[in-house]
């Protein structure tokens, strides 16, 4: 469901507390969506705005994201006019589903500057829009839209700021003559047809708007449905609720399906060439295959041209001929090109002979690559599920070098490439590093581990690489990292996961193969139930460090 108007007015209650906030740091989680952290004394934020058409929320993050290791021209726009800015106010523009936060900046020559930051969230117009206070001129918006676009509202640099035209609609304060035979979309503000829907159900069934409204307006939770929640309990869909502090649900809500869908917008390319590789080769195989069985049929190639020779002055040219056996008294048919000669028709079957005897062990060998291929696809799309937006930005970089994907013109300075995005968890007496895809795989093996150092990889799954660094490893240590093995791999809901474990000395490259294929002389298993609680718990803690 989108957000609507009520909504956002409980969500700007919330929002109060950021009030008196220091903006610390913004970034991008995409393209679309940005994360503000901001904090004073006893009191920390992460807000998320996100503009995408289909997607557009704001709400208060629980921890941090991953977000783009390049930060948008937006962000950048951001960093330089509110980055170390306060928060003066928050408000709602009417009930619409506009949102704005006064900002006390300062120029560079430390001169206090206000500025007003629109959060405008309003579906396939979700925009954000950064405004000088004193002019109303707007500095730059997220998404700039031209007067060919929209005649009426012109966002663009340099354009004077002007709220969206104001709907003829009566504030959910103060109503009067409501037509209770209709929607009330089309006569409050701030109304969503599902909450037009309840507030009729609830109506008919003796409540009054008013009860309704401030009942809305002074909760602090929200009731979520299956595929609905708000403020209040939505009665009509005679469903059991969750019922969650407004920003826990919201966390509860976005939290699950972000990362998908983040990673989708960001790095959809991706997805689609992997899984395009993966049914190119998947019709590739059958094909070479059936080939490959045909062509061990050669030998009855050879036998032709012999049996021509042989019987070549007894023949007479016809389509088909048949000549007794060398090897029994069967007869044997043979199919003539009637465009040659008998002799021409023998050469031609051992020029097939020979092909398909030298085919032979070509196909057998396209079939073992496309198989190693196949596996290494395969590999990279179940990497993809346990990707965050780093991650799966790791794997375009490693499908460019292999051709599959062309690289993005650009004519700005390369930058210096950085390490790739590993998570590093240092505890008091170990250190554990966990690499969740092929580039990464291959650093920590090439650049971290030593060889007394302790490897993790789960058995039976394509998975994450986990050096454990230690100078004696506890069984506590170890169980860890199988845990982490387990978890990012395609068996984290699954139970009694087998990790293999072993000494880094241990391990072999298979030569010839993809990147991400390794060999041990000796290893040990060990069974693990992957604990999600734990594992998300660590991880969370090691981001919120990091930022």
């Amino acid at each position: 469901m989108a957000l609507d108007g009520l909504l956002i007015a409980g969500i700007n209650s919330a929002l109060q507390e950021m009030k008196g906030c220091k903006i610390s740091r913004i970034q991008s989680l995409s393209e679309e969506e940005v994360l503000i952290s901001a904090h004073k004394k006893g009191f920390a934020a992460k807000l998320v705005i996100n503009t995408h058409s289909n997607t557009n929320r704001i709400y208060l993050a629980k921890e941090a994201r991953d977000f783009l290791q390049t930060p948008t021209n937006f962000v950048m726009l951001l960093r330089k006019y509110i980055s170390q800015g306060i928060i003066t106010g928050i408000s709602q523009i009417g009930f619409d589903r506009i949102l704005k936060f006064a900002i006390l900046g300062h120029n560079e020559l430390g001169d206090p500057i206000e500025y007003d930051l629109y959060a405008e969230l309003m579906g396939k117009y979700a925009n954000l829009v950064l405004v000088d206070h004193h002019s109303s001129t707007i500095i730059d918006c997220l998404k700039r839209i031209p007067v060919f676009e929209n005649s009426k509202r012109l966002l663009h640099p340099g354009a004077k700021y002007t709220l969206p035209a104001p709907q003829q609609k009566m504030s959910p304060l103060s109503v009067d003559g409501l037509d209770l035979e209709s929607s009330l979309v089309k006569q409050v503000e701030g109304f969503s047809p599902l909450l037009s829907k309840e507030y009729l159900y609830r109506i008919h069934h003796g409540e009054s708007f008013e009860e309704i409204t401030s009942e809305l307006l002074s909760s602090d939770h929200l009731y979520v449905y299956e595929k609905e929640f708000h403020l209040i309990p939505i009665r009509h869909l005679n469903q059991t609720p969750k019922i969650y502090p407004l920003m826990e649900g919201l966390n509860s809500l976005y939290g699950k399906d972000e990362k998908k869908i983040r990673i989708q917008e960001q790095c959809g390319d991706v997805f689609k060439a992997v899984d395009r590789e993966i049914k190119k080769l998947k019709k590739k195989i059958p094909k070479l295959e059936a080939s490959l069985e045909e062509s061990k049929d050669y030998d009855k190639y050879r036998e032709y041209g012999d049996l021509i020779f042989a019987w070549m002055g007894q023949l007479k040219k016809d389509k088909v001929i048949e000549v007794q056996s060398f090897e029994d008294d069967k007869v044997v048919r043979i199919e003539l090109d009637m465009r040659y000669d008998l002799k021409d028709n023998a050469n031609l079957f051992y020029k097939k002979y020979h092909k398909l005897k030298r085919g032979e062990t070509i196909l057998k060998e396209q079939i073992e690559q496309a198989r190693k291929e196949l596996a290494y696809y395969e590999q990279m799309a179940e990497q993809l599920q346990v990707a965050g937006v780093d991650d799966a930005l790791e794997i375009r970089e490693e499908l460019i070098r292999n051709r599959v994907l062309m690289t993005k013109k650009n004519n700005l300075r390369r930058k210096k490439q950085k390490a790739p995005n590993i998570l590093n968890l240092s505890m008091d007496d170990c250190e554990i590093i966990v690499g969740k895809n092929n580039l990464q795989n291959q650093y920590i093996l090439s650049k971290i581990a030593n060889k007394q150092d302790l490897w993790f990889h789960v058995k039976d799954y394509h998975g994450a690489y986990v050096i454990l660094k230690t100078d004696e490893a506890t069984e506590e240590q170890i169980r860890l990292c199988a845990q982490l093995a387990a978890w990012f791999s395609k068996g984290r809901n699954s139970s009694s996961v087998p990790v293999d474990y072993t000494q880094v000395s241990q391990l072999r490259k298979v030569p010839g193969a993809k990147v991400g294929f390794i060999t041990m002389k000796r290893y040990r298993t060990i069974f693990i139930d992957p604990d999600a609680q734990k594992i998300e718990s660590m991880i969370s803690q090691k981001k919120s460090d990091r930022s």
